[in-house]
Formats: C-alpha cells, structure tokens, sequence
C-alpha cells in the first residue's frame, strides 16, 4: 500500500512516515505544500493520502476541492485522511462537507493513524455525487433505509449506481 503525506512540517512528515513504516509500509512519498502534493499525487498515484488542514500556498481544503472534482482530476477517488490539531465542532462538520474519508487529531498516535486506515480499507464507503459534494457517502446515508433494511449505495466507484 502507498501513501502520500502532504504537511508542511518536517517534523510531522517524519512521524507520520515512521509510524508508517513501523506498520510495513514501504512507499511512502512527501510533500510540503497542496500545490507540490497535487504535483506528486499525479505522479505517484498513492492508495490513500494524509493531507494537513494548514499549509502554505495552498491549503488542505483547498487541495481537496481539487482532488474531489471527477470531472477533471483523475484521481477523485483516492482515499483521504484530513490531518489537523483543530478538532472543534464547527470544523469538523466544516470537514464533512470537503469529502474527506476520515479526520485525525494532532497530535497523531499510531493507533489512531491505524484506526483511520483500517477504517478506509475495510469499510470503504461508496462516493456520493450531488450538486454542491463529491466524497464518500456520509456515515448517515449509509445506514439501513426503512424500506429494505439494507444501505442505499449511491455512485459506485465503477460509475454504476445500485438501489438496494
């Protein structure tokens, strides 16, 4: 599995990539702003990227209304873990909204990194397309509908939707 850890601390880059490491992870790419990790998730394609909320040039949430733009970034899809130390109430649904798969709290613990990608990879979320969001279908939209009991799946990542 690859990661891309976009944070313009070194010192955060560097746990982020031990703690990774120290998981078995061995493709594990950097970069310190939004403008230089949308350059290298171009080039690398990674499996999920770990993006900081405040960085320089061009900040998190503004690299992933880039990347969560189907229509004209290749890489919509890719998982996306939302790094930052403001976990208030008002950012966090703020969060909700950027399509991002999982948040994680500065400062980051192994567990919670492992929590946050185990999550992704073992309970992938079909990506909602509406007029104003693209992301991953939020936890409340997957939840039994009265009907049939079973989640409504919406925008498949293979492009087919699927009614229960």
């Amino acid at each position: 599995m690859s990661f891309l850890i976009v944070e313009d601390s070194a010192h955060m880059r560097t746990i982020l990539r031990t703690i990774l490491a120290g998981f078995g992870c061995r493709r594990i790419f950097e970069a310190e702003d939004g403008a230089d990790g949308l350059e290298k998730l171009d080039a690398v394609s990674p499996d999920l990227v770990i993006i900081d909320w405040e960085m320089p040039v061009l900040s998190g949430p503004e690299m992933i209304r880039f990347i969560r733009n189907p229509d004209g970034f290749r890489h919509a899809f890719v998982p996306i873990i939302l790094l930052t130390a403001h976990t208030e109430r008002n950012r966090m649904i703020q969060a909700k909204t950027f399509g991002v798969n999982e948040v994680l709290r500065k400062p980051v613990s192994p567990k919670a990194i492992y929590q946050r990608v185990a999550s992704i990879m073992l309970q992938p979320r079909p990506f909602l397309r509406t007029a104003t969001y693209f992301g991953p279908a939020p936890r409340e939209e997957l939840r039994p509908t009265a009907k049939t009991g079973k989640p409504e799946l919406i925008d498949q990542r293979a492009g087919a939707n699927s009614g229960a």
